[in-house]
């Protein structure tokens, strides 16, 4: 069902003659409204809010994932009283790792993992945090999830960064004996092998060239945006300093056509991303790697694990994570009228 927001926005689009207008809304604010992204087939449509996950009620539709993986991950009461997920008083949602506790040379640390009770097919989605976890034994990820075997359904890592390294890297995995992926990339590079059982499960992955893509550097620059396109033109990533936001995320009226290009890209022309790409669920936590006689970190990980100050800076905070859908508009339409008055009837259908 179309929201009153989504009707608001269809009847601006009924009373124009052009593809986009400008009009003054209340109180004097301004606002542009565009008629739509174009896919590759020549039809029209719209990124429409589907849902917001902020504030007090973030937590609501998540799950808490509770086992250790390599950390110990805990149950939804033990996070909150022990204050490892919170809300703030200002609604930014906090998730971190425990920094109190001294452990034992091989032991586990707590920390959380959750993921979303609602399953997606395809969308955009906009995650807008002011910090994500960093530092020497800190594995973070934001990634989506498909449900049953993995990696049969797919998975798609939006932020995976490991230690206090300073570039963020995409990964997508798929199941064995698909075909692979053209993968275009911003660092030169084609990594088109995505088969989540080769490589040692490694996927096909894309390091950020931005020093502002992950740890110490993107928090100094108070956080950002990453956005994660689905769709039947691709798979595409898009990460934004604070700064550099674009105005129509802010607005949120998103139009991923004029952000530019993507930090990487699944081309669609040797696959179908919604038949590789099902049923996924949106997910933060930890991704472990035996990677850290090459971080450049003092000592071994277990040692660094131990040292609860390690972790001061393993923390995510979070301003909104924002899921769009698609609507379709009419592929042949003689005015941005006739269009409107479609999709407000469509709405009214669905």
């Amino acid at each position: 069902m179309l929201t009153i927001h989504d009707f608001l926005c269809l009847f601006i689009l009924s009373m124009a003659s052009a593809s986009a207008l400008f009009i003054d809304l209340p109180r004097g604010f301004r606002q542009r409204w565009s008629v739509g992204e174009v896919n590759s087939n020549g039809t029209t449509y719209l990124w429409l809010l589907e849902d917001t996950y902020e504030g007090d009620t973030f937590f609501d539709t998540f799950d808490f994932y509770n086992a250790s993986d390599p950390t110990h991950y805990v149950n939804e009461s033990y996070a909150f009283s022990a204050g490892l997920a919170y809300v703030e008083s200002d609604g930014v949602v906090i998730m971190k790792g425990d920094n109190t506790t001294w452990l034992a040379e091989g032991a586990y640390r707590d920390s959380v993992r959750i993921s979303s009770q609602k399953e997606y097919n395809t969308g955009l989605f906009i995650l807008d945090l002011n910090m994500a976890p960093w530092g020497c034994g800190v594995w973070p990820a934001f990634w989506t999830l498909g449900s049953g075997t993995w990696p049969y359904t797919g998975e798609i890592d939006i932020i995976e960064g490991v230690h206090d390294n300073e570039h963020n890297q995409v990964t997508w995995h798929t199941g064995s004996g698909k075909p692979f992926f053209t993968l275009f990339t911003t660092d030169g590079k084609n990594n088109t092998d995505c088969d989540g059982d080769a490589n040692d499960n490694s996927g096909c992955g894309v390091t950020e060239w931005s020093r502002a893509s992950y740890g110490p550097y993107f928090d100094a620059q108070g956080g950002g945006v990453f956005a994660m396109k689905w769709d039947v033109n691709g798979i595409a990533i898009w990460s934004f300093y604070r700064a550099a936001i674009p105005q129509d995320i802010k607005d949120g009226i998103p139009a991923p056509s004029t952000w530019g290009t993507p930090v990487a890209q699944l081309d669609p022309a040797y696959c179908n991303p919604i038949e590789y790409f099902v049923n996924h669920s949106i997910i933060f936590g930890d991704w472990a790697g035996n990677d850290y006689t090459t971080s450049g970190c003092p000592g071994t990980c277990a040692e660094r694990i131990m040292d609860p100050a390690n972790f001061n800076n393993a923390s995510w905070s979070i301003n909104s994570l924002k899921v769009y859908r698609t609507q379709l508009l009419n592929a042949h339409i003689s005015s941005a009228r006739s269009l409107a008055w479609t999709l407000i009837f469509a709405g009214l259908l669905l």
